[in-house]
Formats: C-alpha cells, sequence, structure tokens
C-alpha cells in the first residue's frame, strides 16, 4: 500500500509525515510526499527536527504531486484548514482523509516557541501515524468505509 502526505507546499509537514510513516512501517507499506504547489526545498528546522529523532530523511525533495513515482491508495492531507490554509484535493480514486496540522514554518516568535511549534506538529504526526499503524490494517484494507472512518477519526488525535 502506498500513502501520499499531500500538502500545499511539501516542505514540512507532508515530509514529516512521509519521513515518520518510512520509519516505522511495516513492510509492504510505502510512503511519499507531494504539493500542489511545491516550495522546491526542504525546511530546515523540519530535516533537523528529523534527524535529532534519528529519522532519516536522506534523497527526500520537495515535489509536486504531477511528479509522483507512485500511485497512492491513500491520501492524507495536512494542511490546517483551521488556519485559513487551503488544502489540495487529489484527484484520483483513492482513499482520502484529512490530518489537519499547523505549518510550524508559519510561526513568528523566539526561538524556543518556534522549535516548539515544530515539535508539536512533529508529535501530532507521529501519534496519528502509530493510530494509523495500530488499526488492523489487514481487515480494514478489505473494508473501505470502515478504513476511511477509522483514518478520519485519527485525524482528530492531537487536535
Amino acid at each position: 500500500m502506498n500513502v501520499l502526505f499531500l500538502c500545499t507546499g511539501n516542505s514540512c509537514r507532508s515530509l514529516m509525515g512521509e519521513a515518520v510513516f518510512k520509519h516505522l512501517a511495516p513492510n509492504g507499506w510505502h510512503a511519499i510526499s507531494a504539493g500542489s504547489q511545491p516550495t522546491g526545498k526542504l525546511n530546515e528546522r523540519a530535516l533537523a527536527l528529523l534527524a535529532r529523532k534519528g529519522i532519516p530523511t536522506e534523497g527526500y525533495y520537495s515535489k509536486s504531486w504531477d511528479d509522483l513515482p507512485l500511485t497512492p491508495d491513500i491520501v492524507v492531507t495536512v494542511c490546517a484548514s483551521a488556519a485559513g490554509e487551503t488544502c489540495p484535493a487529489y484527484l484520483g480514486p483513492v482513499l482520502r482523509t484529512h490530518w489537519g496540522v499547523e505549518d510550524p514554518s508559519h510561526v513568528a516568535g523566539s526561538e524556543d516557541e518556534i522549535e516548539a511549534a515544530f515539535e508539536q506538529a512533529y508529535a501530532i504526526l507521529r501519534a496519528r501515524i502509530e493510530a494509523f499503524l495500530a488499526l488492523p490494517l489487514s481487515t480494514l484494507t478489505r473494508d473501505r468505509v470502515a478504513f476511511k472512518a477509522a483514518l478520519d477519526h485519527i485525524g482528530d488525535l492531537g487536535a
């Protein structure tokens, strides 16, 4: 199964989602990230945070959803629509869910406040990915309605 973490810029939250998922996922599950309007570069703070957590990011880059090397089975949007951010809608026959996460790269304040925002975004994404991977995946992959309901419920965790 292929999971796409999608946002607008593909520089921070979707990158963290892809990296954490790849780090934790069992064999046979793959992740990728993309953006509807990619920035063309990855956020340095996000990369540093992942490195501190022991999560590899080598080979990652900011990419468009038009340039995906695989077809996703599941699309997880991570834009925080509550903050007025428009999240792209992936158009394809896939299972879609929304896990809104505030963009830490837009936080203004002290170094400690900015770092706290990155840590919070990471913690929310990690908790949701761990909840995803704790689902009875072999059963849910055969029941799209139940799978979508479970994924949508996970999107409420840590919000």
